[in-house]
């Protein structure tokens, strides 16, 4: 007898593979579309996440944008560092340029003012180095 034509439970054989199979290609479309679903939702999520990021972007730019307005700077300097404008009498021609490096910095006797740092002043001075062993003990 051919396998082709032989009976289990009065089926034939063939016909029982042939329903085998059908039924995994049911259940692994399923599971293709079930997993395609859940890809989907991921993507829906990042993009949702990327707009909310431009949108984060556009609002750091806005505010970039504000905070660099050369007005308020100038405003900002003169409150609170004391800056104000050069003054006529400080700018020089290009001509007078050399004559101007020849200068000293300071007129002797004269004591230079300098504005300290404040970040140095903020910075800790660094540690102490550690001690070095001078011997090594023996085990």
């Amino acid at each position: 007898m051919n396998w082709l034509n032989r009976r289990v439970r009065g089926f034939r054989l063939v016909d029982l593979v042939a329903l085998g199979l059908l039924t995994m290609l049911i259940l692994g479309v399923y599971l293709a579309k079930t997993m395609a679903g859940g890809e989907r939702a991921k993507i829906a999520a990042v993009e949702r996440q990327i707009g909310e990021e431009k949108a984060r972007v556009r609002l750091l730019q806005a505010e970039v944008s504000h905070l660099e307005q050369p007005a308020r700077i100038e405003r900002l300097s003169e409150t609170y560092l004391g800056l104000a404008p050069v003054s006529e009498r400080r700018v020089a021609d290009l001509e007078a340029l050399p004559e101007l490096a020849r200068k000293p910095i300071a007129p002797s006797g004269k004591p230079i003012d300098v504005t300290p740092d404040p970040m140095a002043a903020a910075a800790p001075e660094p540690a102490a180095p550690l001690p070095v062993p001078t011997q090594v003990a023996a085990r």
